[in-house]
């Protein structure tokens, strides 16, 4: 029998990650950047906030001393400047140089893994560590800190109020998103921009600032899913590698949920169920891999059905992947 109350909190700490960066991507997407540097940009919003974390508590006699609200302040902006320069950099080479989305994307994803490595290395060796990770566990207290009056609440506080605060911010973030891309003229013309470019610039809207603006926001968005994996899932703990293919699963929950950070709140609880899920049920060896399968394997099966509808609002935004040259209009 599966345990549900101790299921469910597993899945959606295995999730926030997944919605972060499902939820970055699609803002990007609608704009009509393909970013398929996510992955790296969780890496890289990770380390820049493990770097600004770690330095932090160096700096203080005893790490238990430490300041609450500097403990959070400092890790969550050095990660949200650390993928704002990625954002920056990916919307530079794509949107005014012009550059192969696709290439970029990839490039971008190598660089990130690379610069988290190394400077998880670097930090590592500064420690003399005897083993290759770095454990923040002052500063991942205050980001696991759950509500003080779950615990007394029985299975309804361990299911729904035993999480960090960067969990319900990342829910919070996916509703928010939602309602602005359906619901407000800022959406609309974003929407108008992924879709058709040219007619949207010939409506006056600024094509490059909203590319710019959606890309780097998205970017800032899935970093965060970096620093909650590292503060919050992982303990304070950075290991090199250690991410796994979580950005990944993003990219993939952006296509099962047919570009909708609403359904993506869901959607992510579902894919965390499911990458855990082995854990969970008995089964040898052989069966277990197949269960890490399941991810991938729904959203194949998603996105073949909804090519079988062919209908337009679950279809990607026109203009996705293409570079804008307004001199073609």
């Amino acid at each position: 029998m599966l345990d549900v109350v101790s299921f469910v909190p597993r899945a959606v700490a295995q999730s926030v990650p997944l919605l972060y960066g499902s939820t970055g991507e699609i803002i990007t997407e609608k704009s009509g950047n393909l970013n398929l540097g996510i992955p790296g940009v969780m890496y890289v919003g990770g380390i820049c906030g493990v770097i600004g974390s770690f330095l932090y508590e160096r700096s203080l006699a005893n790490p238990s001393d430490i300041n609450a609200l500097l403990g959070i302040l400092i890790p969550v902006c050095c990660c949200l400047v650390g993928s704002l320069l990625m954002g920056l950099l990916y919307c530079f080479l794509t949107v005014t140089l012009r550059a192969n989305q696709n290439v970029t994307g990839l490039a971008m994803t190598t660089f990130g893994v690379g610069f988290g490595n190394f400077f998880g290395g670097s930090l590592i060796k500064l420690t003399g560590a005897q083993v290759p990770s770095i454990a923040l566990s002052a500063t991942s207290n205050l980001f696991r800190r759950a509500l003080p009056f779950a615990s007394s609440l029985g299975w309804f506080g361990q299911v729904f109020l035993s999480y960090g605060f960067l969990a319900y911010i990342a829910f919070a973030v996916a509703f928010a998103a939602s309602y602005v891309l359906e619901n407000t003229r800022v959406g609309l013309q974003l929407r108008a921009v992924g879709e058709d470019p040219s007619t949207a610039d010939a409506a006056g809207i600024n094509i490059t600032r909203y590319k710019y603006v959606a890309t780097c926001l998205g970017c800032m968005i899935a970093g965060l899913g970096g620093l909650y994996y590292v503060m919050d899932y992982a303990n304070g703990v950075w290991s090199n590698d250690a991410f796994g293919d979580r950005g990944w699963l993003a990219l993939a929950l952006v296509i099962f949920t047919i570009w909708r950070p609403k359904v993506s709140a869901i959607a992510s609880i579902l894919f965390g169920g499911l990458y855990i899920l082995y854990v969970f049920i008995p089964s040898g060896p052989a069966v277990k891999e197949l269960y890490k399968m399941l991810p991938y394997v729904v959203t194949i099966v998603v996105l073949v059905i909804s090519s079988l509808r062919n209908k337009r609002e679950n279809q990607p935004p026109e203009s996705l992947g293409l570079p804008y040259f307004r001199e073609n209009r």
